[in-house]
């Protein structure tokens, strides 16, 4: 909870500083005013697509979002085995940011892990484009009125504005590289 309480601040802090107002902000993300203020209060964990957006918006990085450091990386960055940047957006997700060190990035690149659950996942969506490979596992992906499975090896690209969620088969987590453009 501290965490999201950091990261609102953070939001906050940088969207006053850019002298962009909380309607301006709720009209560019498509979410009510309501949600948004729980965003900056730390009272709701932001998505990391909605985090995406907001940088988009206030023209910073991911990573000094997600942990308050600028990245300072321009040429290129390495995240080694266990090193990269935790972030937990959905309670049905764990993200794991491999580039948070790269400055002004075209792409978020993650590994994200997809428990099993017994209920059908919460959609949504978020502006931009995302390519998905499944690492380990298998997994059903639900966009805009479709159901797609993928094994290991598998992939998928696709339009991201589309609502899409993910739940993993056979009671087993399923790990996948997921690139959000």
């Amino acid at each position: 909870m501290e965490k999201i309480e950091e990261i609102g601040l953070r939001v906050r802090e940088l969207r006053e500083l850019s002298r962009v107002t909380v309607e301006e902000m709720t009209e560019y993300l498509n979410v009510p005013e309501e949600t948004y203020r729980c965003y900056e209060g730390g009272k709701m964990d932001i998505p990391a697509s909605v985090l995406f957006k907001i940088g988009q918006m206030l023209d910073v990085d991911l990573g000094l979002l997600l942990t308050g450091k600028e990245p300072r990386m321009s040429i290129f960055t390495v995240t080694r085995k266990g090193e990269g940047v935790e972030v937990e957006r959905r309670k049905q997700y764990k993200y794991v940011n491999l580039a948070g060190k790269f400055k002004h990035k075209k792409a978020e690149p993650f590994i994200v892990t997809v428990e099993p659950r017994k209920n059908k996942p919460a959609v949504y969506s978020h502006p931009g484009q995302e390519f998905d490979y499944v690492l380990e596992g298998s997994l059903k992906i639900y966009i805009h009125d479709n159901e797609i499975v993928l094994n290991e090896g598998d992939s998928l690209f696709f339009d991201s504005s589309y609502e899409h969620a993910m739940e993993a088969l056979n009671d087993q987590p399923a790990k996948m590289l997921v690139v959000v453009m």
